[in-house]
């Protein structure tokens, strides 16, 4: 396995390389807040740090703009006003972390990236109901980690059907044009 940093500025490649049951048990984790989340690795197709973002009307509110990375451009969602948590001033340690959900990449904006780590099925328990304020529908699982527990994130229920229309109409009318 091999997780390559470019550069200090923590833009990394995601094991773009492996197959699918390399990365079954691996979680990218996650902070927000005083919590510690993590999603599957099969979504991730990088971290990036934060970059200025282009502000777009008519979006959810949790959809704060969009991004031009090497001239693909992306919707950037707060994971933190998706949850329903209070809003924080993004620092250095603010990155972004490039999904790809049904074919449309997304940025996630999130408080701090951790570490890839193994998490097999049988230490993940299933959501359960009004866990921390955060919608259960976009929880995977609750993973026990050594003393600790990773809310485990379901990246593909994280936006609804309606969301993803608009990200995608979005990505499609832009894909080709100049965002600065």
């Amino acid at each position: 396995m091999q997780e390559t940093q470019k550069d200090s500025n923590l833009d990394i490649d995601v094991f773009e390389d492996e197959d699918e049951d390399t990365q079954k048990d691996k979680f990218l984790t996650f902070r927000l807040e005083n919590e510690d989340y993590g999603i599957q690795i099969r979504h991730i197709t990088e971290i990036i740090v934060m970059q200025d973002i282009t502000p777009i009307p008519d979006m959810p509110e949790f959809i704060i703009g969009l991004i031009n990375l090497r001239g693909q451009i992306i919707s950037i969602m707060d994971v933190r006003r998706r949850f329903g948590l209070k809003s924080k001033e993004y620092d250095d340690r603010t990155c972004i972390i490039v999904v790809n959900i049904d074919a449309i990449s997304v940025g996630l904006v999130v408080d701090t990236v951790n570490e890839v780590i193994n998490i097999p099925e049988s230490v993940i328990d299933p959501p359960p109901r009004g866990h921390s304020d955060i919608e259960s529908s976009y929880i995977l699982g609750l993973a026990k980690v050594g003393k600790k527990v990773k809310v485990l994130v379901d990246i593909e229920r994280i936006l609804q059907d309606e969301d993803m229309n608009k990200i995608a109409s979005l990505s499609e009318e832009n894909q080709g044009t100049e965002a600065e």
